[in-house]
């Protein structure tokens, strides 16, 4: 099973490679609020992506260190939620609200992907 690091550098690269794709969708189609939301939430995401990893990291060493933690930040998670809610509030007729709660599960999407990817692949080769 490859570990937390490398989970996170491909989720990434695929979290970065929707960014584009939604950048050429805002610039060139007449969907403009569609994209700019589902480029802010899923930036957001990303963020979102990059405190979990840290968040678990800390988390495995205090564990290894038999140490006591205090949380894996969902707390952090949420207040981006909020504040991407917030950003839209702002600028409802540039940002669409949908589009944005759509982009911030990107995240949890990806990672599910991935992970069915991953066992389709892993099961092709223990049958060699």
């Amino acid at each position: 099973m490859p570990d937390l690091n490398t989970l996170f550098k491909r989720g990434t690269k695929y979290l970065l490679y929707l960014l584009s794709i939604y950048t050429i969708g805002w610039g060139f189609t007449p969907y403009a609020p569609v994209f700019a939301g589902l480029i802010l939430g899923t930036s957001l995401s990303l963020f979102n992506f990059w405190l979990l990893q840290r968040k678990s990291t800390q988390f495995g060493e205090a564990i290894a260190k038999g140490e006591r933690t205090r949380s894996l930040g969902s707390f952090s998670r949420l207040a981006t939620g909020a504040l991407a809610v917030v950003i839209v509030l702002r600028f409802p007729d540039d940002i669409s609200l949908g589009s944005t709660v759509i982009g911030l599960m990107t995240m949890y999407v990806v990672i599910m992907i991935d992970f069915f990817v991953l066992n389709l692949v892993s099961k092709k080769r223990e049958k060699r």
